[in-house]
């Protein structure tokens, strides 16, 4: 129903005159993460490189953008971008306290190049993701007033480390397209070396428990993954219909590499609980959801939305 009189992607523009589809995407937390194959692939026909976003971090946007988009599409990347900002890295570093709607803790404006490095291991594990599915990852270092070059520094020596194509700072939001000059011939020189070993995590044959297996271990870095009994069940059922060969979209909480929310860096020794199992076959995949993460929360048993559809002339129905 929402889609019927937004099916065509609308084409807007940068403040610069750059061209831009926005259509669709919804939260990689929830849900896929990712804008819709239709308007990349009319970007595609109509430019010759296009950036598109997966929302959240590599844990969740990208890995679903490979494993869910790409493997619908038949669309390959040849280079991703992973952003990533210093004062975040100070968070995962131990420092400071960010909180939606608050003032940001002063503490994450003032040098602090050893919480940088230690939160910068999240940053790393998250190039490792990239990685994983043998895309070059260049990493672009959003600029804030308050970087130091010492801290940006020690950004760019663990991303490199940790096998990053570049490093560049990106100054675009003061300076427009010509702050993020360098990270474009970054990015273009990694797409011209492309990805021509693009592997996906896993088969479509492989079991379902296997493929959340897969993501919790080889992208959060869990030790394993601990099925309540209804989630078996769950998992089960959905094998026994037919849709064993769906791939995994996982809902999990965006603060932290893992299932919990204050575990922040790079966290070890955990294991994902998966608590309940959706099957969304319309959309073409499962939805584990691990530990609390809610994906609706204050819905009714029967929401209003069950009663809205689309009739045989193509009209809104159930909508009042």
């Amino acid at each position: 129903m929402l889609l019927t009189d937004a099916i065509k992607p609308n084409l807007l523009q940068t403040l610069e005159g750059g061209p831009a589809f926005v259509h669709c995407g919804p939260f990689a937390n929830i849900a896929h993460g990712n804008n819709s194959v239709l308007a990349d692939r009319i970007a595609l026909a109509t430019n010759e490189i296009v950036c598109t976003e997966a929302g959240f971090g590599a844990d969740m946007g990208a890995e679903k953008f490979f494993n869910i988009k790409c493997r619908a599409s038949g669309l390959r990347p040849d280079a991703a971008v992973v952003v990533a900002t210093i004062r975040a890295l100070k968070m995962h570093g131990g420092v400071g306290k960010i909180v939606a709607g608050k003032p940001l803790d002063p503490a994450l404006g003032q040098e602090n190049v050893e919480a940088v490095e230690r939160g910068a291991q999240n940053l790393a594990k998250q190039i490792e993701n990239v990685r994983l599915f043998n895309v070059p990852a260049v990493v672009a270092i959003n600029a804030f007033p308050t970087d130091t070059p010492a801290e940006v520094e020690a950004v760019r020596r663990v991303a490199l480390a940790a096998g990053a194509h570049a490093a560049v700072v990106a100054n675009h939001w003061a300076e427009g397209g010509a702050g993020a000059e360098d990270l474009a011939a970054a990015v273009w020189a990694a797409a011209e070396e492309g990805a021509p070993n693009f592997q996906l995590l896993y088969p479509d044959d492989a079991p379902l428990t296997a493929k959340i297996e897969a993501i919790a271990t080889k992208v959060y870095g869990a030790d394993g993954v601990d099925y309540l009994p209804a989630a078996a069940k769950q998992l089960k059922q959905y094998e026994e219909l037919g849709f064993g060969h769906l791939p995994i979209c996982m809902a999990k909480t965006q603060y932290s590499l893992s299932h919990d929310a204050a575990l922040k860096g790079r966290p070890s020794g955990f294991r994902v609980p998966i608590r309940e199992v959706r099957l969304s076959a319309g959309a073409g995949f499962i939805t584990p959801l691990a530990g609390e993460m809610r994906t609706m929360p204050g819905l009714p048993s029967r929401p209003g939305g069950e009663n809205i559809d689309i009739d045989a002339n193509g009209e809104i129905i159930g909508l009042f």
